[in-house]
């Protein structure tokens, strides 16, 4: 029994829901009580003989996903992990992770989300920031030695709290992930973990200092890829191709591998983001929903204008973790005869998606509305006031899958959360009356140019209006007379071409954008550096500028 005055789960690591909310969300049927790696064990019992996952020439039906987990959890276990350890996580896409991830879950140990892309920093901050007790690796992915990290990371003293490196592939000095399992081990589920406990660590995707550390629990993370399969009309025959990182909160829940495991669908696992690749799985194992980022919509479009491939069995294309510029969102649909889906949420909880039945003006032009009918929104100005239907301001918000802090960051959470619990965003939307969001920047994506200020998005989606222009960003640096002067970075279409100033000035004023948002000066790139997680990384191109 958990006193209304008091919070869930009890904790100093991290804040969890107040009684009542919690209690509220299990009455509402949101939370249902149930640990993830207790609902594979459901799934197994009702999908069976059905594929699960899929990755290259390997598949495995439900009841042999839910056996491999249990044998490699009698490898975990003999190992020493237990319950409440965490792991850090940096597994690529493949059927490794899905096995990894489960195994974990059920033994009450916490996934810690690293991204592919993550390197000696990030990782020395996510062992030391969770006390992370192993590492999970593959061995070699895209060039890099993954086995040659570790090394360095423990050649220097750092994370002392690491007792253990698994690696999934040629192990080298270190445990063998092959090597753990146990063939024929009988299921197991540590009977002490609640839904309610902490389930997983994910990665804050925020702009500014280290990412912080965001805690799910079993129950508000399985509702939220449930309420995405929802949003998406997923079902037993849905096959959904994982194409961005797996450990990113869009491919993982949104509703991506969890939504579809759900509902008895099949989960197909990219080796890359390569256009190419994508359209050849979606041919073969007949693919009716993937996600993409904005970055890899041009080269959809172009390398379907020079194959041409079958995506006939392709329903649903979703396009978030940045804003998809409107224009080019006008031509998904028409160019690749697939319905865009666009989303916009983040891992600390709230997910927006435009329905399937949304009119085609709503689809191409914001990026959804709350998945759940208790997601609670408030759109603020600078002094935390509401503002009114159509005007932009700083998007908060609370509900039954949005955290209430980070993981051991009292100071921090201090400032973004309110008194009353709404999560600060950073995020400036307008709301539309029928509840959707058009996403129109970031509070700290502006540029001040002396006293006016440039929302860089908005910029941007007219930049890539233009049809010599694959890929744009506009940033903010500094300018003796202006304060800050906004900068255009441009990948062209042609390597041969070179926009002036000018010539950009008159394309956006013709487009009706104010004179002062034209960029002053104009720097062409041959591609965008990126993120992890596949935004592009303005941070690198502001550092670019120093070494010119």
């Amino acid at each position: 029994m958990v006193s209304d005055t008091m919070e869930e789960p009890m904790t100093q690591e991290w804040p969890g829901w107040p009684a009542q909310d919690a209690r509220r969300y299990r009455d509402k049927g949101y939370w249902e009580g149930r640990t993830l790696g207790g609902r594979l064990r459901d799934w197994a019992a009702l999908y069976a003989e059905r594929t699960a996952v899929v990755d290259g020439d390997r598949r495995w039906t439900y009841a042999e996903l839910d056996r491999h987990v249990d044998a490699l959890v009698a490898g975990l276990l003999r190992l020493g992990l237990e319950r409440g350890d965490r792991v850090v996580v940096q597994l690529p896409n493949v059927a490794e992770f899905v096995h990894v991830w489960f195994a974990l879950l059920r033994i009450g140990a916490i996934p810690v989300h690293a991204l592919p892309g993550h390197r000696r920093a990030e990782i020395v901050h996510l062992v030391e920031a969770s006390e992370a007790v192993a590492y999970i690796v593959p061995d070699r992915y895209q060039r890099f030695d993954y086995r040659a990290l570790a090394a360095d990371i423990r050649a220097d003293g750092d994370c002392a709290c690491l007792a253990h490196v698994i690696v999934a592939g040629e192990a080298g000095p270190y445990t063998s992930l092959t090597d753990l399992v146990v063939p024929d081990a009988p299921a197991h589920e540590d009977p002490a973990i609640e839904a309610g406990d902490l389930a997983i660590l994910l990665l804050s995707g925020g702009t500014t200092g280290a990412p912080k550390l965001i805690p799910r629990t079993h129950d508000d993370y399985a509702y939220n890829a449930r309420a995405g399969a929802e949003a998406c009309a997923l079902d037993a025959d849905s096959v959904y191709l994982a194409i961005l990182p797996i450990a990113f909160n869009f491919t993982l829940a949104c509703p991506g591998v969890l939504g579809t495991l759900l509902v008895g669908g099949t989960v197909v696992l990219a080796p890359s983001p390569s256009p190419v690749t994508a359209f050849t799985l979606i041919a073969r194992e007949r693919v009716t929903i993937t996600a993409i980022n904005p970055p890899l919509v041009p080269h959809w479009f172009d390398e379907y204008a020079a194959s041409a491939p079958d995506l006939s069995s392709l329903r649903i294309l979703q396009v978030g973790s940045a804003r998809l510029a409107d224009d080019v969102a006008r031509r998904v649909e028409p160019t690749l005869g697939v319905r865009l889906q666009q989303v916009f949420g983040m891992a600390e909880g709230l997910l927006n998606y435009t329905r399937l039945d949304d009119p085609r003006a709503l689809i191409t032009t914001t990026q959804g509305r709350p998945s759940s009918p208790d997601d609670e929104i408030r759109v603020v100005d600078e002094s935390g006031a509401p503002v009114p239907d159509g005007q932009p301001g700083e998007l908060l918000t609370r509900g039954p899958y949005t955290l209430r802090g980070y993981y051991r960051a009292p100071e921090h959470n201090a400032v973004a959360f309110t008194a009353d619990g709404f999560y600060r965003t950073g995020d400036l939307v307008r709301r539309l009356p029928s509840g959707h969001l058009i996403v129109v920047g970031r509070v700290k994506d502006q540029i001040n140019r002396g006293g006016e200020k440039i929302v860089a998005t908005e910029v941007e989606g007219h930049l890539l209006a233009h049809p010599d222009i694959s890929a744009a960003a506009l940033v903010g640096l500094a300018d003796e007379q202006w304060g800050e002067r906004p900068v255009a970075f441009l990948v062209y279409r042609d390597a041969d071409t070179s926009l002036t100033v000018r010539a950009l000035a008159a394309f956006l004023g013709e487009r009706g954008l104010a004179a002062y948002k034209a960029p002053q000066e104009v720097i062409a790139v041959r591609a965008m550096p990126l993120t992890p997680v596949g935004k592009i990384d303005k941070k690198a191109l502001v550092a670019s500028t120093t070494r010119r």
